[in-house]
């Protein structure tokens, strides 16, 4: 794809730092650099020091430069790294100077990741990793991440995408010939059904991983749920040990929504406040109560909190599910009997948080499970549906040549899609706009 202008842009955070780093990409990168150091372009991979200049040859900064010639770059053109001394006003002057040369104009965010993708140098997959990879707060988000950039996922789709392509020209020779008696109809119709049922096994085999991946990536859910005062905010409050939540002997006081991440023990945990669930006429209140119900509905795991009134528990959640853990709240001002099953908490003294938190902590490692999770997006897991169901209606259909190359078609395109070969313009801007300005 034709790249008129060259981009540029910081790769380095914005602020007073010790080394500030920008990136330039784009046919007319070499020259930039000629006229910003004026004179040669330097040995190709190496960091030398030059003096950088404005249009007026005054002196800029000495940075250390380098130039990459494509299409062995990361976006797989031409490519420049200055290195320049990290103050606010060396940088601004060196944008403004990119900025006066031919040709160059700043990036888009994202736009150094969509070049790399549009020159073939990652496929979709990828780049989502590399978005993943900004936004880890956890060692196993991070995981997760580097092994999406390093093609699992990539690499998985396109052998499924080659044997069904296979198949798709096995089929397209049956209609080719089909009227001189070179093609073995029994023989084909029966390798093509053995090879389409071991793919389609595969790959449900892969969607029947109880979404870990995408849960890993967005964490593990945690509602915190019960009727007024059950000392939910306070709860959120201690375990996430900040002040997240207004606390207040008045009923009703969470009427909103409140999340707040944590890490446990390198899983992304996110844990959520929310209203008191009660009878109310107060209209904003029983929003916040709507929201309270459609947050369980959701929830991975729910903190059922009360302070021993099993009745209000039972009415404002009447059928406890197996993702949800009854906690007993305010242990310090009425501790429970010795024989009670229920894990009671104190939010004031401490006592049987760690319990809790040990007890989250395992919830979400079974249902993140380990590193091995192919699917990280609901993107993913539409497309490799789509599949799946296309070469189930293959296996069930009729034996005529022309219906199972139409269902191979498009078992194709649903792979492709998640690769990004195809019918994926409506998705770029959406993943790239989440992106830094320099990557």
């Amino acid at each position: 794809m034709d790249h008129p202008s060259t981009i540029f842009a910081p790769a380095s955070s914005y602020g007073r730092s010790a080394i500030a780093v920008i990136r330039i990409s784009g046919s007319a990168s070499g020259e930039s650099l000629i006229r910003l150091t004026t004179g040669p372009l330097p040995p190709p991979r190496r960091l030398v020091l030059r003096s950088l200049r404005d249009p007026s040859q005054d002196v800029l900064d000495q940075a250390l430069v380098v130039w990459m010639p494509g299409p062995g770059t990361f976006t797989g053109e031409d490519m420049v790294e200055l290195h320049l001394h990290g103050g606010l006003a060396v940088r601004a002057a060196v944008l403004r100077a990119l900025a006066a040369c031919p040709g160059c104009e700043p990036a888009k965010v994202g736009e150094f990741t969509r070049r790399a993708f549009l020159n073939g140098r990652l496929d979709l997959t990828e780049a989502e990793g590399i978005a993943d990879l900004i936004d880890a707060e956890t060692e196993a988000q991070r995981r997760q991440a580097l092994r999406q950039l390093d093609g699992a996922l990539g690499r998985q789709v396109s052998e499924w995408r080659d044997r069904i392509i296979d198949l798709l020209a096995g089929v397209e020779a049956a209609l080719d010939f089909s009227d001189e008696g070179d093609v073995d109809d029994d023989a084909l119709d029966n390798a093509l059904y053995d090879k389409a049922r071991a793919l389609r096994d595969a790959i449900a085999k892969v969607l029947d991983d109880g979404r870990c991946g995408e849960r890993l990536r967005e964490g593990f859910t945690v509602v915190l749920a019960g009727p007024p005062n059950a000392g939910k905010s306070t709860l959120l409050n201690a375990l996430s040990r900040r002040d997240a939540a207004i606390v207040s002997p008045i009923a009703g006081t969470t009427r909103d929504i409140i999340e707040v991440r944590c890490d446990l023990g390198g899983l992304p945990v996110l844990l959520i406040d929310t209203a008191g669930l009660r009878d109310t006429q107060d209209p904003i209140e029983m929003e916040g109560i709507r929201r309270t119900r459609a947050r369980i509905a959701q929830a991975d795991l729910v903190l059922l909190l009360d302070q021993g009134d099993t009745s209000a528990v039972e009415e404002t959640h009447p059928a406890p599910s197996p993702a949800t853990l009854h906690i007993r709240t305010k242990a310090d001002l009425s501790p429970p009997s010795p024989s009670s099953a229920i894990l009671a908490v104190s939010a004031i003294t401490g006592a049987g948080l760690d319990t809790l938190l040990d007890a989250i902590a395992r919830r979400a490692a079974d249902a993140v499970g380990g590193d091995n999770a192919l699917i990280t997006r609901e993107r993913h897991r539409e497309g490799l549906t789509r599949c799946r169901d296309h070469l189930d209606r293959l296996l069930e259909g009729t034996a005529l040549p022309e219906l199972a190359a139409e269902d191979l078609r498009l078992a194709v395109r649903a792979l492709g899609e998640v690769a990004g070969h195809v019918g994926v313009e409506d998705i770029l801007d959406r993943l790239f706009s989440g992106f830094c300005i320099g990557k």
